[in-house]
This record gives C-alpha cells, structure tokens and sequence, in this order.
C-alpha cells in the first residue's frame, strides 16, 4: 500500500497497536502525527516522517480543534487511543463509569469530528479508521466489564453511522473490533492463555491500514472482526 505524501494521525500510537501501525504506514511513506500525553511514550518509536504532539486529552474539546486545526492536508485519522477496566457493575463507579466513556467514545467522536473538518479542507476525500473491541460486536461476552463495553460498542455504532452519514464526500470511515491481541501486557496479566490464538498486532494493523488507504474505495460503515483463532473475550 502506497501512502506516499499522505499525512495520517494516529491516536493511541505509543501503545503496542499504535507502534505496530505507525511503523507499517512510515514504512509505506505517510507522514504520521501522533499525539502523545508523557515523555515516556515517545521512547523507542520508529523512525522517520512522525511528528509527535503533546496532548493532554483526546477527551478535551479544544485540545482536539488545536491538534487538528495545526496539521497539514489530511488522508487519514486512525483512533486507538482507548482505556480499558475489568470491573463488575456494582464494582463500577459512576465516575469510572464517565472516564471509560471520554476514554473511548467521546475521544474517537472528538477526533472523527475534527478529522473530517480537516480532511474537507483538502477537497479530497480521505478515511477514518477507528478501534472498537469483540465485545462491541459480541456484548454478550462483556460480563464483567459492562462499563468497557458499552463504551466500544458506542465506538462501532459511531462508526457505521458516520460511515453513511460521510459516503457522498469521499470520507469512508471503518473500525476494527479485535479480541484480545498478542502484546506483552496480556501475555502478564494471563500466562496460561494459549498465545498461539491471540492475533498478532502486525496482522490487526495490516487490517487497519487497508482500511485506511487509497486501495479501500469501497468499504465504509463496517465494523471488522480481527479475533485471529481467539475464543476468548476479554478486551484489548
């Protein structure tokens, strides 16, 4: 895939999925700008064509207008960034309840938002990609982590509707929804997963780039399942 002259920004790109993505579309030849909240993220990303942003907040309105409104033309706008909580429902606070959501779905709205107005500014279309989780498409399996769910699953219902709502102007946008990924935070949290079936972050970034390149001039409005041979239902 070609991203040659093409500037992206990826959200979440210090974490395993971001690095994974950011390497493959510097490698393509994008030019990435990735916002970051501490110095420590920054160490040992890739190098090449990447700008690296200070942001406090994805979750903060005029942080967002700021990060968008300083960039140059803009393809694409992939949104990792997330959080995450492993809490029953009596054990799940209403302000747990409000992080997950501004973590999860007010960020990736934010960014969407914002991405499009940067994007039409360019006149030439271009491609959001965001990052949902299985339990989005499978709620079911959420037993534990209401509050985690919910949250993703506003993220894939954001998704398809703007993947409608965006068609006619050439900005098709898409999410991803993987099942717990092979990194090393969750070979630690579960050592005696079988890691085998857990898909590889290479592979879901693969996925996310073609959804986000000028090779996807059809796809919009869906949320794809990356599970690999995964059965198990725990977030990403």
């Amino acid at each position: 895939m070609d991203f040659r002259d093409r500037h992206v920004v990826v959200t979440g790109g210090t974490g395993a999925l971001g690095r994974a993505v950011v390497g493959a579309l510097l490698a393509a030849g994008a030019h990435c700008h990735v916002p970051y909240r501490q110095e420590r993220e920054k160490e040992g990303l890739p190098s090449g064509a990447l700008s690296l942003i200070p942001v406090p907040s994805l979750a903060d309105e005029a942080a967002v207008a700021k990060l968008y409104g300083g960039l140059p033309a803009l393809w694409a706008s992939i949104h990792i960034a997330g959080g995450f909580a492993f809490a029953p429902l009596t054990d799940t606070s209403g302000e747990l309840l409000r992080r997950l959501i501004d973590d999860n779905l007010v960020s990736c709205f934010l960014c969407c938002r914002e991405a499009v107005a940067a994007m039409r500014r360019g006149r030439a279309g271009g491609r959001i990609v965001n990052v949902a989780a299985r339990q989005a498409l499978e709620p079911r399996t959420g037993a534990n982590i209401s509050a985690s769910t919910a949250a993703k699953a506003g993220v894939a219902a954001l998704s398809a509707a703007l993947g409608e709502e965006l068609a006619g102007e050439g900005i098709l946008v898409n999410a991803v929804a993987p099942s717990i990924m092979d990194t090393p935070t969750n070979r630690r949290d579960m050592p005696k997963a079988n890691f085998d079936a857990w898909p590889k972050v290479e592979e879901v970034a693969a996925t996310i780039l073609f959804l986000a390149s000028p090779e996807n001039k059809v796809s919009r409005g869906g949320v794809v399942p990356v599970f690999g041979a995964s059965s198990q239902s725990a977030a990403t």
